[in-house]
């Protein structure tokens, strides 16, 4: 299976935070962009659009990068969102979904092959399992879009057997290479594209004493937890002044 147009839609997890690359725009890499290198080399006339911007909520994301996707013609389109919904104190899950369904069927209408994600199991990290069960009810509504629109599921709900401090970067939000490789391979597999990536090693997690991850804990709380408390206070977002990395349709290098 080839592809010819791809457009990313979504927050960091689709820009790629977490995935440190200088030389690229926004400064990071991603999953979308490994998986963006592997179909550029299926199709000469390849070109890659990343219309995510990191802390977007699914209705700025339906709201901003659904119609300027549709406008760009993809023949693949990869959208994820309701990471940043799911963890605010108020949230309906019931309207999210339906604003979600009707912009999948927007999409799913042009004839591109669209490709939805569950979010992650917030269990596997101890700080975030108070909004599992929210999360677990938003899955279930993102598997009944994907089956309605006939759209590819990449359930990362199921990925399991890994620890926290293995996938993710040092805020405990973001995936790091190696969880942005292990994504890229997912997307891949489930669309059927040959390729040759492999998983990353893993970082070495030391086990660390109750009082030493106790303290742990506190230096994550004040380096990466405060600063998100602050700015849900404050109204701002992580993506203020960010602009979409790939806003249009080019060559992935």
């Amino acid at each position: 299976m080839t592809f010819q147009r791809y457009v990313a839609l979504g927050d960091s997890f689709t820009e790629g935070v977490g995935d440190t690359d200088p030389t690229r725009p926004n400064g990071c890499r991603g999953w979308a962009d490994r998986v963006a290198e592997v179909l550029a080399l299926r199709s000469p006339d390849f070109g890659y659009a990343n219309l995510a911007i990191r802390g977007r909520k699914l209705p700025a994301i339906i709201d901003e990068q659904v119609g300027p996707a549709i406008d760009l013609a993809p023949d693949l389109v990869t959208i994820h969102g309701g990471g940043s919904d799911v963890l605010r104190p108020k949230v309906d899950l019931d309207l999210l979904a339906s604003a979600y369904d009707e912009a999948v069927g927007r999409l799913a209408a042009t004839g591109a092959r669209v490709v939805m994600f569950t979010i992650a199991d917030p269990g596997l990290n101890p700080v975030m399992r108070l909004i599992r069960g929210r999360t677990a009810v938003f899955n279930e509504w993102v598997r009944e879009i994907a089956e309605k629109h006939d759209a590819t599921l990449v359930d990362m709900w199921r990925m399991r057997g890994w620890k926290v401090a293995e996938i993710m970067d040092a805020d405990r939000l973001h995936l790091n290479p190696a969880g942005h490789q292990a994504i890229a391979i997912a997307v891949l597999d489930r669309l059927g594209v040959p390729h040759d990536l492999v998983p990353l090693a893993v970082p070495e997690v030391p086990e660390l004493a109750r009082r030493a991850q106790r303290q742990a804990d506190l230096a994550w709380a004040r380096a990466h937890l405060a600063p998100w408390v602050a700015r849900r206070i404050t109204g701002r977002s992580s993506g203020d002044g960010v602009e979409p990395k790939r806003p249009g349709l080019t060559p992935i290098g």
